[in-house]
């Protein structure tokens, strides 16, 4: 998504469509953890995140539009969060530091990488030895999701994709209305 799109990243109704707190609570970050919010867009995730691994922790906000960058940027300054660094990525490299991340989270993100195959290798390489690659991604064996069909994916076409670059399913959970929450072990 552009830029142009933040609105609809930051639209009222997200929040009841979407349950982001339910999925943290699924992935159980512990305060202190060092995680990365890829395709971070205007922050609706990357703000939740900064306040789950505390002042302690870090939040690594990357995104390939400087624009997206500059509006997280604006969000943090006024909310006064100084865990988070901003991190221009390309695109078929996130840019961040090797083996410092023990969770990467892509939050409707993965479908638009144009080169998936080249991001998912230094994603892994960012990863700490035990972490964990997780995408949320609207159910595209949903019908009823009122979501463009190019923007879904199924559990299987994720797994073919991810567990091609070395990485393992490691958990499938349903519990968010209309997106899978798939996680990854390095």
């Amino acid at each position: 998504m552009g830029w142009q799109g933040a609105d609809w990243l930051e639209r009222s109704e997200r929040d009841d469509e979407e349950e982001p707190d339910v999925a943290l609570d699924v992935l159980k970050i512990s305060k202190g953890a060092a995680v990365a919010d890829v395709g971070a867009g205007s922050g609706f995730i990357t703000e939740r995140l900064a306040r789950r691994v505390g002042p302690t922790g870090k939040v690594y906000a990357n995104d390939v539009q400087p624009q997206m960058l500059e509006m997280l940027k604006r969000r943090l300054e006024r909310r006064k969060i100084t865990n988070v660094e901003l991190v221009q990525g390309a695109i078929d490299d996130p840019r961040l530091p090797k083996e410092s991340v023990d969770l990467e989270l892509l939050v409707d993100v993965y479908h638009e990488f144009s080169q998936p195959q080249a991001m998912l290798r230094r994603l892994r390489e960012a990863l700490k030895p035990a972490g964990r690659l997780v995408l949320l991604e609207y159910r595209k064996e949903d019908p009823s999701i009122p979501i463009r069909f190019e923007h879904k994916m199924t559990v299987a076409e994720a797994k073919l994709e991810v567990e091609a670059e070395g990485f393992t399913l490691a958990k499938v959970d349903e519990s968010l209305p209309r997106q899978h929450i798939l996680i990854f072990q390095r």
